[in-house]
């Protein structure tokens, strides 16, 4: 019984220690930088700078999936799995379009430029530049999937159509944590405005 004690006692100091961690390492990332243009109760109206992402298409869209063979992709790159064996810092929020074939973007840090990247060992990564946009951005928190972010994503669509405000019908995910991180988890939904 004692045995039992002493390893749960362990095991509750080490998750507390990595959500410690977790929440000390988020204020250290860089992250997709935006002015908020408008506040609504439910809703914001954001406008996102140019800014460069690595990506990689996947062939699914079903979010656990996708967002599951996508990190390991994109995670390998940036933790070194490329030519010169270099490690890129994280960034966030980590993105994926809502569409049939999901594509999953991490930012690439302000210091980097496409030239500047070292070349990926897997060919499926890219790099694209995303243009200054204007977008609606709806909040939710806890562990995002299909339902939820389908969810959200119609309340946004609604919430829209009642302030008459007319959007793309580019959607993306907008996760903010690391896998290992418990509470305070963010995400979003946001849509491209005409």
């Amino acid at each position: 019984m004692k045995l039992a004690s002493i390893i749960l006692g362990v095991i509750a100091i080490a998750f507390i220690a990595v959500q410690v961690f977790a929440l000390k390492s988020q204020k250290n990332i860089e992250t997709y930088p935006y002015i908020v243009e408008k506040e609504y109760k439910d809703f914001q109206i954001r406008s996102y700078e140019a800014t460069l992402f690595s990506s990689v298409k996947l062939s699914s869209n079903n979010f656990k999936e996708a967002s599951g063979k996508g990190f390991s992709i994109l995670a390998g790159y940036i933790f070194g799995n490329n030519k010169t064996n270099e490690k890129i810092a994280m960034t966030s929020p980590v993105a994926m379009t809502l569409e049939d074939s999901m594509t999953m973007l991490f930012m690439v840090p302000k210091k980097f430029n496409k030239e500047s990247l070292p070349v990926p060992n897997q060919p499926q990564i890219k790099f694209q530049n995303e243009p200054a946009k204007k977008v609606a951005a709806i909040e939710f928190k806890g562990w995002a999937n299909d339902k939820k972010i389908n969810k959200y994503k119609q309340m946004l669509i609604s919430f829209l159509k009642a302030e008459e405000i007319k959007h793309t019908n580019r959607f993306y995910f907008l996760g903010y944590n690391a896998p290992y991180e418990v509470f305070n988890r963010k995400n979003e939904v946001i849509v491209e405005l005409k």
